[in-house]
C-alpha cells in the first residue's frame, strides 16, 4: 500500500525541482548581467535578470539558448570535440550529446594525394545514446588497409556523422597511431588556409583536434606556433612570385603543400582568379545541406577552381545558414564549410567576405518573427566576432562605425568592428575592394526605426568613406589597372531580391535607425552616392563583384539604363561610362528565377544553374569564364 504522505511529500519535492528549473531555463540569458546595452541600439532596457525589448507595448524578452534548447533539435561544435578514444581493437566515439544515429566512416590511402580525401568503406556503425564503435582491427584491415596502418602502425580516419533521419551533422577526420592499443593524436581538423597574400609574405591558418604546439617549415626556417587548437601564422621575408614547399608537423605528423607569393606589381604576367558566394545548404538531406552548407556543389566548385590553376578565390558572403542566436551552433556550421573545401586550398589562397547569413544574433520574444539584432556585446556575439576567428582576412579596414556623425557616444563601443570583413588587397596588377552590406545587421527592416541596426544592402557612412580612399589610392597606383569591388548585395537584383538588396522594390525610405534617429540617406540614395564613386571618380573600376541571389547574372550599366522606380523625385545619378555588375550566387544555395525589373532591357545574361565564375586576367584584357561545376558546361565566356 502506498504511503501518500511520504508520495505527497516527495511529488511537491519533484514539483519545486522542475519549477527551478524551468525557472533557471527561462530566465537563464545568453548575455552576462553586467553587459552595457549599446547606446546605437533603442528600445532595449534590463528588468532584474533578464534584456527587454518594449515594441508596440510589449515587452519582449531576449530569448535564451536554454530556450531553444527545449524547442528545436539543435547540434554544436562543442558535441564533438575530442569525443573519440582509442581501445584494443579501434576508436570508441562518446558523442556529448544523447542521440541516435549512424556513423560512416572511411581511411586515407597510404598513397601521394595533392588533395587527400578518404575512401568511405561499404558498412556503417549505429550510434546509441550519443555513443558508438568502430573495430579497425576487425573491418578496415587486410584487403580493407588500404592506409597500410598494420604496416605503418599509424593512419588517419574520417568519419560523418547522421542523426536518426540522415541528415548530416559533421565531417571530422582524425590520426591514430597503433601499438597495443589505438591511440588518437593530434592533426588537423580543417586548413591550413593561405590567406593575405602579398610581394613578400603570406598567412597560414589551421585547426587542429588536440592542444598542441605545431612546427611550420618554409624556405629553410622554422616556426613554432603557440599552444593552442586554432593556430595561424605570418610567413615574412619571401620573394615576390615565388613558389615554395611548406611543411606543417604536428607531433610526429608531417603534412607537405606549397605557397606561392603575389608577383611584383609591374608583372604583367596572365593570371586567373576564381569569385563566387553563396554555399549555404540547399535541400534538407544529403551533401546538399551539410549542416549549414551545400558540401557537394562547394567542393566541386573547389576542386573546379583548383584544376584552373587559378591564384585566388573571392568567396563573398552566405557560406552558412546562420542566422544563430548559439555561437557554438554557428562554429560548427563554418567547421563544415571549412573542412569541405580543406582538401583543395592547402596551396591557393582563399579571401571570404560576410553576407546576411554570417549573422549571430539577439533575438527578443519569438524567433519565428525575426525581432533580432546583431549580437552584442560586439567583441564576442557579433557576427563579425565569430567570422574573425575562422578567417584570417587582412586587417585594413575602417575601424567600426564608431565616431560617425550619427554615433551616439564617441567614449564607448557602440558598433561592431570592421576588423577583417572589410578589407582589400591586390594582386599583380588588379585590386579588389572587399565591402561589408550586412554590418551591424537587423534581419526584419520593418523594426529598425523602433530597434536601431542596418537594413539589408545598406553601405553605412564610415565604410563608404573608407572605399573612396581606397579607390583614390589604387586610382593614383600606377601598377594596379583594374579596381574590383565586391559586396555580397547586388546594387541590381535580377532573381529573387527585388524586395531587398539595394532595391526594396523602389523604397528608398529604407535606412539606417542610430540611437532612435534615421540617417538623412535612403538604401537608393546610398546605392547612387557608392557607384558615383566607383564609375564618375574612377577610371579603373571594372566589376562589381555580388551574390545573394542565387543565380549567375551579368549587367552591363550605363547611362541609359533605367534605375530608378517610377515618380522618383530625388536626385538622378549621371553615370559617365558603362560598367558591369555580376552576380553569382550559384554555390549551391536554393535557385531563384529571373525577375523583371527596371533595368533588365541591360541584362546580358542570366542562369540558374550553379556557377564558378573565372576572371582572365591578361594586361589591359579582362576575360571570364562561367562554369557550372557539375556538368563543366561552359555558362558563357566573354571579354569585358
Amino acid at each position: 500500500m502506498i504511503n501518500r504522505k511520504k508520495y505527497f511529500s516527495v511529488s511537491i519535492l519533484s514539483a519545486l525541482v522542475l519549477i527551478s528549473l524551468f525557472a533557471f531555463a527561462y530566465k537563464t540569458s545568453i548575455l552576462k548581467d553586467d553587459v552595457v546595452i549599446p547606446a546605437s541600439l533603442s528600445n532595449i532596457s534590463k528588468s532584474g535578470n533578464d534584456f527587454i525589448l518594449k515594441y508596440k507595448g510589449q515587452a519582449l524578452k531576449l530569448y535564451t539558448i536554454e530556450q531553444e534548447n527545449q524547442n528545436r533539435e539543435k547540434w554544436t561544435l562543442s558535441q564533438f570535440d575530442e569525443v573519440e578514444k582509442g581501445t584494443e581493437n579501434g576508436i570508441d566515439f562518446q558523442f556529448k550529446k544523447d542521440f541516435n544515429g549512424t556513423l560512416i566512416y572511411g581511411l586515407y590511402g597510404d598513397e601521394p594525394m595533392e588533395h587527400p580525401i578518404a575512401v568511405y568503406f561499404k558498412r556503417h556503425e549505429k550510434i546509441e545514446q550519443g555513443k558508438a564503435s568502430i573495430n579497425i582491427r576487425k573491418k578496415l584491415s587486410g584487403k580493407y588497409d588500404l592506409a597500410n596502418w598494420e604496416k605503418h602502425k599509424k593512419g588517419r580516419l574520417a568519419y560523418r556523422v547522421l542523426d536518426d533521419k540522415n541528415n548530416i551533422i559533421i565531417n571530422k577526420s582524425i590520426s591514430f597511431v597503433v601499438d597495443k592499443e589505438f591511440k588518437i593524436v593530434p592533426d588537423l581538423v580543417w586548413g591550413p588556409f593561405l590567406s593575405k597574400q602579398t610581394t613578400n609574405k603570406i598567412t597560414l591558418r589551421f585547426a587542429t583536434n588536440q592542444v598542441c604546439s605545431p612546427v611550420v617549415m618554409v624556405n629553410n626556417k622554422n616556426y613554432e606556433l603557440k599552444e593552442g587548437k586554432y593556430h595561424e601564422i605570418t610567413i615574412s621575408n619571401l620573394e615576390a612570385g615565388k613558389s615554395y614547399e611548406y611543411k606543417l608537423q604536428i607531433g610526429d605528423i608531417t603534412h607537405s603543400y606549397k605557397l606561392t607569393t603575389a608577383p611584383n606589381a609591374d608583372n604583367e604576367s596572365k593570371f586567373t582568379f576564381a569569385f563566387a558566394s553563396d554555399s549555404r545548404g540547399g535541400t534538407q538531406l544529403g551533401e546538399t545541406n551539410t549542416k549549414g552548407h551545400n558540401a557537394d556543389i562547394l567542393k566541386k566548385l573547389a576542386a573546379l577552381a583548383t584544376y584552373k590553376n587559378i591564384k585566388f578565390w573571392q568567396f563573398t558572403g552566405d557560406m552558412i545558414d546562420g542566422y544563430k542566436i548559439d555561437r557554438d551552433e554557428m562554429e560548427l556550421e563554418y567547421t563544415n564549410w571549412l573542412t569541405s573545401i580543406s582538401p583543395f586550398m592547402h596551396s591557393t589562397p582563399l579571401n571570404v567576405g560576410m553576407g546576411n547569413h554570417e549573422i549571430l544574433m539577439n533575438t527578443f520574444g519569438n524567433p519565428k518573427n525575426y525581432m533580432s539584432v546583431d549580437g552584442f556585446p560586439y567583441d564576442t556575439r557579433s557576427g563579425e566576432s565569430v567570422f574573425a576567428k575562422y578567417f584570417a582576412n587582412p586587417n585594413n579596414g575602417p575601424e567600426s562605425e564608431d565616431g560617425s556623425k550619427y554615433d551616439p557616444n564617441k567614449n564607448t563601443i557602440d558598433f561592431p568592428s570592421y576588423k577583417e570583413n572589410v578589407y582589400s588587397y591586390t594582386y599583380g596588377n588588379v585590386a579588389i575592394i572587399v565591402m561589408h552590406s550586412n554590418y551591424w545587421y537587423t534581419p526584419n527592416h520593418r523594426i529598425i526605426p523602433q530597434i536601431g541596426g542596418n537594413p539589408h544592402g545598406y553601405v553605412m557612412d564610415n565604410q563608404l568613406e573608407w572605399m573612396k580612399n581606397e579607390v583614390a589610392k589604387f586610382e593614383k597606383d600606377k601598377n594596379i589597372q583594374h579596381i574590383f569591388v565586391t559586396i555580397h548585395t547586388p546594387a541590381f537584383p535580377n532573381g529573387g531580391h527585388a524586395n531587398n538588396d539595394m532595391w526594396y522594390n523602389g523604397n528608398n525610405e529604407i535606412r539606417p535607425w542610430i540611437a532612435g534617429k534615421a540617417v538623412n540617406k535612403g538604401i537608393i540614395e546610398r546605392r547612387d552616392e557608392m557607384l558615383d564613386i566607383l564609375v564618375n571618380k574612377s577610371k579603373k573600376f571594372r566589376v562589381l563583384l555580388t551574390g545573394d541571389e542565387h543565380n549567375y547574372s551579368r549587367l552591363v550599366v550605363d547611362k541609359n539604363t533605367d534605375i530608378y522606380p517610377e515618380n522618383w523625385k530625388g536626385k538622378k545619378l549621371k553615370l559617365s561610362r558603362p560598367f558591369v555588375q555580376i552576380v553569382d550566387g550559384a554555390a549551391g544555395a536554393p535557385y531563384y528565377a529571373q525577375e523583371n525589373l527596371p533595368w533588365t532591357p541591360s541584362l546580358k545574361k542570366f542562369s540558374s544553374q550553379y556557377a564558378l565564375v573565372l576572371f582572365n586576367v591578361d594586361g589591359e584584357k579582362i576575360e571570364i569564364e562561367v562554369i557550372n561545376p557539375n556538368t563543366l558546361e561552359t555558362i558563357e565566356k566573354v571579354e569585358l
